[in-house]
């Protein structure tokens, strides 16, 4: 056999479409395992993700820390007051401006005009 007749035998000829594709893959196709490259560097792709969740948690933590010191800013009286504080409180909640009576009493002793102008900050009369 020459070289000729060696090269015609080893590689054969593809006779259909059928024999062209292998494994689901054209063999024109230069890297049938391309989309599997991936899993070449997985450590790397590990350490990525392992590195956005630990940024993550960070992010968290800092708006949690953010809302407990936002928390501590704001007047909340049942939590900021003492249990006293709340007794006292209720009672000036009950408290009201006294009924029509006491009012006439004042009005009848002042010494106002009532006919007056009413006071404009400003101007001049």
């Amino acid at each position: 056999m020459n070289g000729s007749d060696v090269a015609s035998t080893t590689t054969p000829s593809p006779k259909s479409k059928e024999e062209q594709v292998v494994n689901g893959h054209d063999e024109k196709e230069k890297n049938p395992f391309a989309e599997y490259m991936w899993m070449e560097n997985e450590e790397d792709f590990n350490r990525q993700v392992e590195e956005e969740l630990q940024e993550q948690e960070f992010l968290d933590r800092c708006f949690q820390e953010m809302l407990d010191e936002e928390d501590q800013d704001w007047f909340i009286p049942s939590r900021d007051l003492p249990q006293g504080m709340g007794q006292l409180q209720q009672q000036l909640n009950g408290l009201s401006v006294g009924d029509g009576h006491a009012s006439e009493d004042i009005l009848s002793k002042s010494n106002l005009n009532p006919d007056a102008k009413e006071f404009v900050p400003g101007v001049k009369y």
